[in-house]
């Protein structure tokens, strides 16, 4: 499901209000109870909880795929309640676990989805597509023909983010969107949507029951019980004075290291690096290794994009070799979102000493260092 919004919002504060928002059902369950909170233009705001705690019933309450039994719900200081249902389905975008993206419809005509229902010309909705396709890191070119059966699960969710994007609305609601995918993966997707979220920056409410997904993707927390805001704030603000005991059991014992996962690559990250394209003579790529007192330099192609990178030993061993022919493809990368946590995951199985720091299209924006790293663990513990 994914619907749209238009409403210009630039510099808003409060996009989205809810006050004193209910849900009894017939059999008297009282799925949310009194809840209120408010989310800013381009805020990412998290509702987590235990199953059954009213967060899925919040997020299809907001486009009124359920029903409210009392309270309200403002977008841009406007109640849904003063809006046709269906328009308003039709004005919200809704990312759902399972994307489901129609069999039959190639990767261009499923992300054009919205575009074509709105009436745009071709080009128009070409264009859009191979910038969304561009944005989520896949090439137009490479992926725009193909089915969904013919790409990976990790493929196929970028995909349905980018449709669900076509007719680029500011709110989106996520209910659970990374959650059928495999650890290595969605950790992947968080990192680019986090990057995406700061080039577009949509206003968001987004499910998971994940403390991890949480701390690292929110914004704002707001943690639920039995259909109850118990704590609203800050990721920084939550593990550092949690509300109750319930929270700080939901947060667990691990707290110095989920301290982790609210620190960035991109404050540590180096951005002044040395590169070669592999293009130069081999004596000239070892004398730059020289000066800058490394055994390895990365490589890249005439656009700034990884190629991957040479090393001194493979040059000096295989002279007479063509440079290129020596490039070593990296097994891990980070982008700027990636947490200090899984980036120090990741180079446990990388080959060198440190990792490239990488834009969604593959350009390099600098590196972090196994040293870096274990230096930020350790002030953890």
């Amino acid at each position: 499901m994914f619907f749209y919004l238009q409403y210009e919002m630039k510099g808003v504060k409060n996009v989205i209000q809810l006050q004193s928002l209910n849900k009894r059902y017939s059999d008297g369950i009282q799925a949310v109870r009194d809840l209120s909170l408010e989310v800013d233009e381009g805020e990412i705001c998290i509702l987590i909880g235990p199953s059954g705690c009213g967060k899925t019933t919040t997020l299809m309450m907001i486009n009124r795929l359920i029903d409210k039994t009392s309270g309200d719900i403002l977008i841009h200081d406007q109640s849904i309640y003063d809006k046709d249902p269906t328009q308003l389905r039709r004005d919200i975008g809704y990312v759902i676990q399972e994307i489901a993206l129609f069999p039959h419809m190639t990767v261009e005509e499923n992300v054009e989805i919205i575009p074509a229902l709105k009436g745009w010309s071709d080009r128009k909705k070409k264009q859009r597509v191979y910038e969304l396709l561009n944005l989520i890191g896949l090439d137009p070119e490479v992926y725009k023909d193909k089915y969904p059966h013919e790409i990976s699960g990790g493929q196929k969710q970028r995909i349905g983010v980018a449709r669900a994007m076509g007719g680029d609305p500011p709110i989106m609601l996520m209910d659970e969107p990374f959650g059928a995918i495999d650890p290595i993966t969605r950790s992947r997707l968080q990192d680019e949507f986090l990057s995406i979220q700061e080039e577009v920056e949509k206003t968001i409410i987004f499910v998971t029951h994940d403390i991890n997904e949480a701390l690292k993707m929110g914004d704002k927390l707001a943690i639920m019980r039995e259909g109850e805001l118990v704590q609203f704030g800050s990721p920084r603000e939550i593990l550092s004075e949690p509300a109750n005991s319930f929270v700080e059991d939901f947060i667990g014992t691990d707290r110095s290291l989920k301290w982790l996962r609210l620190v960035r690559v991109e404050e540590y990250m180096i951005k002044d690096i040395e590169v070669v394209t592999g293009k130069e003579s081999s004596g000239k790529i070892l004398q730059k290794m020289k000066e800058m007192q490394r055994d390895d330099l990365m490589v890249v192609d005439k656009n700034n994009r990884l190629k991957g990178y040479l090393l001194k030993r493979d040059i000096n061993s295989k002279k007479g070799q063509a440079v290129e022919e020596l490039i070593r493809p990296f097994r891990e990368n980070v982008e700027r979102k990636t947490t200090i946590l899984d980036a120090f995951v990741r180079l446990t199985t990388a080959e060198t000493d440190f990792l490239p720091v990488l834009d969604n299209n593959m350009r390099v924006e600098g590196l972090i260092t196994g040293k870096i790293l274990k230096e930020q663990i350790n002030k953890a513990n």
